[in-house]
């Protein structure tokens, strides 16, 4: 197995655990359907949520140079995937914005870094994962890939929604249960997200090349081996 890749698979899998801690302890405090993940970031426990995501981020970084190095992802794949850590990373840093003060720098920021990360991570599933790209095609990849079409069509569900609803004059917040929705994307980014890790820390580049010479050495030394009797 490819160390950055199990590396990444423990560390993600750790912030997807903190953050899941923190969505169990507050099932009697907050609305988990109309209040989004990142409501966890305010208040004094707010360091926790941002732990978590940025655990998750550092993994995510971890598996990226992993398939980089093995050259399972393209430059395209690569960026999209430093792409949604980068912008876990922003949403880890700053705090969503709380609307009983009013808007702010950081909360600003952290919503662009959600957004970036949520378009970031369905892209370089698809492209990376893509079936037609790796005819050694395993269970992680379609997997992976799936997530990522699924991720895909979930965004464009949304935008849809939310197109129609701004012709009716709903504000985007309210025309769907947002915290619900966007809970559900999240759940299908990081479930692709851990499949490219499984992939990355499974696959071998090189072992069919590195068997054939091997194969080669062993009969030659058999051949050498039946000429000097």
């Amino acid at each position: 197995m490819h160390q950055p890749a199990r590396w990444g698979l423990g560390v993600a899998g750790t912030g997807v655990a903190v953050i899941a801690g923190l969505e169990l302890s507050s099932l009697d405090e907050m609305n988990l359907i109309r209040r989004t993940i990142s409501e966890h970031g305010l208040g004094p426990d707010g360091w926790i949520f941002g732990l978590g995501v940025g655990l998750l981020a550092a993994g995510s970084v971890a598996i990226g140079v992993s398939l980089a190095r093995k050259k399972l992802a393209g430059p395209l794949g690569t960026i999209a995937l430093m792409g949604w850590a980068v912008g876990l990373f922003l949403a880890a840093w700053f705090e969503k914005t709380d609307w009983s003060v009013g808007p702010s720098l950081g909360g600003t920021i952290h919503r662009w870094g959600s957004i970036v990360a949520f378009l970031c991570l369905p892209l370089a599933a698809v492209i990376i994962a893509r079936p037609w790209r790796h005819p050694e095609r395993s269970r992680a990849t379609l997997v992976a890939f799936g997530f990522g079409v699924f991720s895909v069509l979930f965004i464009v569900g949304m935008i849809v929604m939310m197109w129609f609803g701004a012709q009716d004059g709903m504000p985007w917040w309210r025309v769907m249960p947002l915290g619900l929705v966007e809970r559900g994307l999240a759940i299908i980014e990081v479930a692709a997200l851990l499949a490219l890790g499984v992939w990355a820390a499974a696959r071998r580049l090189g072992d069919d090349e590195v068997a054939a010479p091997q194969g080669e050495v062993v009969a030659g030394r058999s051949s050498a081996m039946r000429s000097s009797t």
